[in-house]
């Protein structure tokens, strides 16, 4: 994430969800998200979880714009705001281990962190990039109030890049 903004912040609470720092502890989940096969259909394929577990830092995830989200202070997914590859602006990403699919994670998880956001940075917006064929992914970019801006090849595959503006 690009600019100044106070890090870390006070963790984040939703009804279900705590929004954090990764600590030390969350190295195992992190092996399974990373090594996940269901985890990396829509973005390039998982690695082997025994070289996940050989590169991965002693802290992962550690950088300004990194979330753990946590569900009974277990690693259930993550949530970014790294610059976008292009243009340099803000883009959300998310991954969940795929036993928390399907349940209102993710969305529950990025409303609350682009509730930070929009706080933390006031008037940016945020872009996001996905996969046409990931239908959960796109149904999640709707509800959270991304809009389209364009598609377009890459990876082999049709991406659907959006962005999202906080409410005025």
């Amino acid at each position: 994430m690009t600019g100044s903004v106070d890090w870390p912040p006070a963790p984040i609470r939703t009804e279900r969800l705590v929004l954090r720092e990764s600590a030390t502890s969350d190295r195992e989940a992190f092996a399974d998200l990373f090594s996940s096969p269901e985890v990396g259909t829509y973005i390039g394929g998982s690695k082997p979880r025994d070289e996940v577990v050989r590169t991965m830092p002693a802290l992962p995830g550690r950088r300004t714009g990194f979330f753990v989200v946590a569900l009974d202070d277990a690693l259930i997914g993550m949530i970014t705001f790294d610059p976008h590859h292009e243009s340099g602006e803000p883009q959300l990403g998310y991954l969940f281990l795929p036993e928390f699919w399907g349940q209102g994670y993710a969305s529950e998880a990025c409303a609350a962190a682009l509730r930070w956001f929009a706080a933390a940075r006031p008037g940016e917006q945020v872009v996001i990039t996905t996969q046409t064929a990931n239908l959960a992914s796109m149904r999640l970019a709707a509800k959270l109030g991304f809009t389209e801006v364009r598609r377009f090849e890459e990876w082999g595959a049709e991406q659907w890049f959006g962005v999202w503006r906080p409410q005025r």
